[in-house]
């Protein structure tokens, strides 16, 4: 039997794809709704760095730039080795819902794992989006 290959989550707010759009992409966004502090260069094959509480950081690839609509990078695995090369690849794509924005994320790649290093990722990101796409409409509302 295989595994699931992708975390799709997908949630309403109540702000214009533009804003949306900066909250993604910017290290000022990205930081303060994703990370505690963040270094991004917004063009395809470009690298964005994340740090958190606790020392932990995510070193991103972009992979997919069309402003304002699609916003795609790849990242580590939760759970590998840092040496590990596999990666899963990130989507965001915004689209105008009246006068807010419709923001899915997918992230896919997960079924190149074996059973255990699937369960700990798949469950964890899966965890981890609910969580984050929360922060990210708290931060939308806050500003």
């Amino acid at each position: 039997m295989g595994f699931p290959d992708r975390i799709e989550r997908t949630v309403e707010v109540a702000h214009p794809p533009a804003t949306v759009w900066a909250a993604l992409t910017t290290a000022e966004g990205l930081g303060t709704w994703f990370g505690n502090e963040a270094t991004i260069d917004l063009r395809p094959g470009g690298s964005a760095r994340m740090s958190f509480t606790g020392g932990h950081t995510a070193d991103m690839r972009v992979e997919r730039v069309e402003e304002p609509t699609v916003f795609g990078f790849t990242w580590h695995i939760f759970g590998l080795p840092d040496e590990d090369p596999r990666r899963t690849y990130v989507e965001f794509t915004l689209e105008p819902a009246g006068a807010g924005t419709r923001l899915t994320v997918v992230e896919s790649g997960f079924a190149q794992l074996p059973e255990d290093t699937h369960r700990k990722a798949f469950d964890g990101n899966t965890q981890g989006w609910a969580s984050e796409l929360g922060d990210l409409v708290d931060y939308l509302d806050a500003a």
